[in-house]
């Protein structure tokens, strides 16, 4: 348990090194590689795989308790939605919000203002839901935030689709990582995600997240305030590969991972039309992949259902 606690980018705000990320970032996005596409479009001057280009577009913010525990605490955690998304899940439960775009673009002062009006109405950290695409505008808004007098956690909250690249700007700035670890196999990542290399590039940001936080910690009312929490959605009859992504955990990353085994899968968006995501999960599937995870020496498990609130404006 930790009774202090500073977040990371403070640090960088004072030497001066966070101006620099925020100049770095902007010259990444000229030829995209914020992500597993690596796309490399010039997104200055045309939009990218992301469908975004250089504004991020914001569908809502507010606190949000339906969060992990560690996250949520009391007075909840203070969510920025961001649209549009680097991954297309055709069982994305927000498919208007990362598919179709729902949201209005916002300038970096009034993302920096959304986080001071977050900090203000008492929630225990900062949650960028989905950010990966928008890595520059977000660096932009946290120095403006930091040095108006943001002083509370950031939670990278993220689909797991995050280049090294993009990782290498976030060091020391990011307090809490919170990816999801969606599939062990790449053909499942690639056909139900588009994704191409899921799992190696989702692995290997993984354990960068790790080495630059380490594992979760927590102060002594049992909020994170550092550290790594990892998100996987049980899929029916496996197909998210529990038991593979739980043994990478455990061997590749650390045993003390702490560990959120969501059991709220439920068809949404295309999954109609993709057997066997056309069904929910059944209790014996859900507590199968409890018991691989057990099994490959995880312990650190928070077992709450997510419930997807949004806080509109």
């Amino acid at each position: 348990m930790v009774s202090h606690f500073e977040p990371a980018y403070l640090a960088l705000l004072r030497s001066g090194e966070l101006k620099k990320r925020v100049q770095a970032a902007e010259e990444q996005i000229q030829a995209c590689t914020s992500c597993g596409h690596e796309c490399r479009v010039n997104r200055y001057e045309q939009l990218g795989r992301c469908h975004t280009g250089v504004q991020a577009v914001v569908s809502s913010y507010g606190p949000h308790h339906g969060e992990e525990d560690p996250l949520r605490g009391h007075r909840g955690s203070g969510t920025i939605f961001f649209a549009r998304c680097n991954l297309n899940c055709q069982f994305c439960q927000n498919s208007d919000i990362s598919q179709q775009g729902h949201g209005r673009p916002v300038e970096p002062q009034e993302l920096a203002k959304m986080m001071l009006v977050l900090q203000e109405q008492g929630c225990h950290n900062i949650n960028l839901v989905s950010p990966t695409h928008v890595v520059a505008p977000i660096l932009t808004a946290l120095l403006i935030a930091a040095q108006a007098g943001l002083c509370k956690p950031l939670v990278w909250n993220t689909g797991g689709y995050d280049s090294l690249a993009a990782l290498a700007l976030l060091d020391g700035v990011v307090d809490i990582y919170m990816p999801d670890m969606k599939y062990a196999d790449a053909e499942s990542g690639l056909e139900y995600s588009k994704a191409p290399h899921y799992p190696e590039v989702n692995q290997a940001g993984v354990a960068e997240m790790h080495r630059q936080v380490g594992d979760l910690v927590l102060d002594q009312e049992g909020i994170a305030l550092r550290g790594l929490l990892v998100r996987h959605l049980v899929l029916p009859a496996g197909l998210a590969g529990t038991g593979e992504i739980a043994r990478f955990l455990a061997q590749e990353v650390s045993r003390d991972t702490y560990i959120n085994l969501m059991d709220q899968y439920r068809p949404c968006y295309k999954a109609f039309e993709l057997p066997p995501l056309d069904r929910p999960i059944t209790g014996a599937e859900y507590e199968q992949a409890l018991q691989q995870a057990r099994d490959a020496g995880l312990h650190r498990f928070d077992q709450r259902r997510p419930r997807l609130l949004r806080i509109l404006w």
